[in-house]
Formats: structure tokens, C-alpha cells, sequence
């Protein structure tokens, strides 16, 4: 969320950002209330002093022996209804602005390139080489399939589309994953933590995912309770009105879990396979930093999400989003894109992001410096560590075999127990 005080002090330059970002704000709205707003405070103060002024004049009274008269006593019962009257229209009033605010998006950092959309993303990086092929390379769920280690047909039955069972060996490559995630992860200086699936409205308001889309979270019908879009909301809801000692700074957590989205707008749109399904496994990475060093964490959280494709030797590329394709809450992000060959194209598998106070505004969470005790709002980051699902797709086309088998990458076979996954002409003796 944003802060009243930097739009009212720079209110041009906010507007030129929601622009930025393909939103045009009308922001005489926000500062005729917050003008408002302390126009009341200032009468609940004036009549404040009066009530207790005419409360000390009651207290003279009984102290020398004489009974207040009745319409001293109205008067100050008058102004108490008074109080309570514009206290309410104070409430209405913040409610309003804090609904106003919830609705802007993040200020972009001024590294971020200006356009409407992914057409004006810019590609850092690349890392690794492509594997040329001696025949076409095949789709994930092809491979998949005829493996008999996924079956999409089964899970429409089961829940519907966008939604997949594993078998046999992709049960285990499943599972290789996330464990080689963690346990990654972990050695770079991760806490691991565990956290539950659902989380009430107001941890997802925290992150952003509220209220700008709840049409696409799955929401329990009787209950303020939602499925996790993804371990992002409970983590760094952890600190939600929390003071953190500057010497616990930064905090890095690494968290598996499974993720829920309805992918409304998607109609049509990687209706195929394990990109784009309403369940899916990710491990997620959440930092909880110091203001003065988060750009600096942004670029180290991108090193160590990406540290994982390139021991799984899978090729990928860094690219920084323009301000039309960022999400909601971010001040900047970088996404890294996998490689898939079936497609012949790169697919985002994780997003890396710099929310830096925006988060922690909503969610009240703050730092207290050792030198002066002031206490300050700290920056949160967050990035996939990464998408498990979209990395047992690039795993699948990008180590197929012409015999239609899947070697297991190297760095995966000690949780796997295996390094082949063998078609089925090829199990035949």
C-alpha cells in the first residue's frame, strides 16, 4: 500500500507511475478526504479540550460541596454525543482512504523499462545451452503420457480440467524435486518452514492478493478462509504486526507448498500440461530486509533461484519486467524463463520480486535500528524457488531421448533412486 504523505508530496510523479503501469488515478478523490480528515481531527480536539474543561468545572463544583446544574450537565453530555458522532465520520473517512489505497499498485523502480506489456521486457542474461535434438522433440505431457507417469484424463474425472494426477516414477520425480529444492536452498542461508494451506482475508490483503483479485482465489464458502496462491501470503504474514531487531536482518525463508488459482482470464491458454493448472507444487522464497539493502537482495534472491536450473543444467533466461507486466505489489522483477524445447520457447518458471515497503505497510510489519531505536518499516522480497510442476515439464523435453525415455539430471538421481525413466518399448525384453 502505498503512503498518503508520498502522494500528497508528490502527486505528479505518482500519477505519472499509475500511468506507467497502465492505470489512470484520479487522485483529487484521496486528497479531498485525507483534507477532510484532518479537518475532523482537528474538531475532535477542540471539542476534546471542551469536554474537559467542563468536566474540571463539574469536579470544582463537587470538590467545594455543590451539585453541577442540570444544563451543565446536559452541555457536557452533548458534547460527548458530539465526539462520538465525528469519530464515526473519522472511521468512515479512513475506511474510504485505506479503500483508495488498496487499490493503487506499486511504485516501479526506476530501473524498470516503461511499456504496456511483456512485448517491452528486457532480457539480462541467458544461461546454458540448448540441446540440439536429431529429432523432434516432444511435448511434456506426450512424454508424460506414454511414460504413464501423468494422466490428465484421470484428473478431469477426478476435479475437472487444468488439473493433473502422477504416477509410478513421476510420483518420485515429484518429489526428487522438491526435496533437491529445500535442501538447496537451505545451504545458501534458507530457513525452511512449513505453513498452513489456507489463510484468512486479511493475510491475503496483506500481500496484495486482496481485494485486486479474489476472483481468482478459491475462497471457503462458509468461512474467511482462502487456498494459497502460493506460500508467499502465510510466510510473510509470519511478521504481521511484528517490530524486527535490525541484528535478525535479513531473514530468508524457504517454504514448500502447494498452490491454488483459479488462472481466471486464461481461457484457451496452456490448456495443455502442467504450466497452467489450479494446483500445483512450488517452493517459494521470502526475504525480510533492511530498506538500504534490498535492491542488493533482489539481485542475490534472482542468483539463488536460478543456482537450482543451472544444477539441473537446464537453460534459462533472466528477464526484467516492464512496468505494464509487473505484478500488483511489485516495485521491480525479474522473471527467469525455462526452456522448453517441445514448445521451442521460453516459459517464466519463477518470479522474483521487490516489494519493498509495500507489503510491510499493509501488513504493519517493522524494523528497529540498533544505533537510534527508530523504528521504520521494513522491504520484503519474494521469488519461486522455483515452479516444481513447470521444472518436471523442462525436465521431461529438455532431457527426452529419441527412444521416447527421460534420463534423470544429475543432481536429482540421489533423491530419485534412479536415472532413467524408460518408455515403454524399451522396458519390453
Amino acid at each position: 500500500m502505498l503512503d498518503i504523505k508520498v502522494i500528497k508530496e508528490n502527486v505528479e510523479a505518482v500519477k505519472q507511475a499509475m500511468l506507467n503501469r497502465n492505470k489512470a488515478v484520479n487522485f483529487n478523490q484521496i486528497l479531498k478526504l485525507d483534507e477532510k480528515r484532518k479537518f475532523v481531527i482537528g474538531e475532535i480536539e477542540k471539542l476534546r479540550l471542551k469536554r474537559n474543561k467542563e468536566s474540571g468545572e463539574i469536579g470544582k463544583l463537587k470538590r467545594d460541596g455543590k451539585e453541577p446544574s442540570p444544563d451543565i450537565l446536559a452541555e457536557i453530555n452533548e458534547t460527548r454525543d458530539i465526539i462520538q458522532e465525528q469519530e464515526k465520520q473519522l472511521l468512515l473517512i479512513k475506511n474510504q482512504m485505506e479503500d483508495f489505497l488498496l487499490g493503487l499498485p506499486n511504485i516501479p523502480d526506476e530501473s524498470v523499462p516503461i511499456g504496456k506489456d511483456e512485448k517491452n521486457n528486457k532480457i539480462i542474461r541467458v544461461v546454458g545451452e540448448i540441446k540440439k535434438n536429431s529429432f523432434q522433440p516432444k511435448h511434456h505431457w506426450e512424454i508424460g503420457e506414454k511414460l504413464d507417469i501423468l494422466d490428465f484424463a484421470t484428473a478431469s474425472k477426478i476435479s475437472g480440467s487444468r488439473f493433473a494426477v502422477l504416477k509410478n516414477e513421476g510420483c518420485a520425480l515429484e518429489r526428487a524435486i522438491i526435496s533437491f529444492f529445500l535442501d538447496t536452498h537451505k545451504s545458501r542461508g534458507y530457513k525452511e518452514i512449513m505453513t498452513p494451506y489456507l489463510v484468512n482475508g486479511a493475510s491475503m490483503r496483506g500481500t496484495g492478493q486482496l481485494p485486486k483479485f479474489g476472483e481468482d482465489a478459491f475462497k471457503c464458502a462458509n468461512d474467511d478462509l482462502y487456498l494459497i496462491p502460493t506460500a508467499e501470503v502465510p510466510v510473510t504474514n509470519i511478521y504481521r504486526d511484528c517490530v524486527l531487531d535490525e541484528s535478525l536482518l535479513p531473514q530468508k525463508l524457504v517454504s514448500y507448498s502447494a498452490c491454488f488459482r483459479r488462472e481466471s482470464g486464461t481461457y484457451g491458454k496452456d490448456a495443455k500440461g502442467l504450466i497452467r493448472n489450479h494446483q500445483f507444487n512450488k517452493v517459494e522464497l521470502v526475504k525480510f530486509v533492511k530498506p538500504e539493502t534490498s535492491s542488493e537482495e533482489l539481485e542475490s534472491l534472482v542468483l539463488d533461484a536460478g543456482n537450482v536450473l543451472e544444477l539441473l543444467k537446464l537453460p534459462y533466461r533472466v528477464v526484467l519486467l516492464s512496468t505494464g507486466d509487473m505484478s500488483f505489489s511489485s516495485a521491480k522483477t525479474y522473471d527467469l524463463e525455462v526452456w522448453l524445447s517441445g514448445n521451442s520457447m521460453y516459459r517464466e518458471i519463477s518470479s522474483c520480486s521487490n516489494f519493498r515497503n509495500f507489503q510491510a505497510r499493509r501488513m504493519n510489519i517493522k524494523m528497529k535500528y540498533f544505533q537510534n531505536k527508530r523504528k521504520d518499516l521494513l522491504h520484503t522480497l519474494n521469488g519461486s524457488g522455483v515452479a516444481v510442476g513447470r521444472t518436471f515439464a523442462a525436465i521431461l523435453e529438455n532431457y527426452q531421448q529419441e527412444d521416447g525415455s527421460v534420463v534423470i539430471p544429475e543432481a536429482l538421481r540421489k533423491y530419485t533412486g534412479f536415472d532413467i525413466i524408460k518408455s515403454k518399448k524399451a522396458q519390453v525384453p
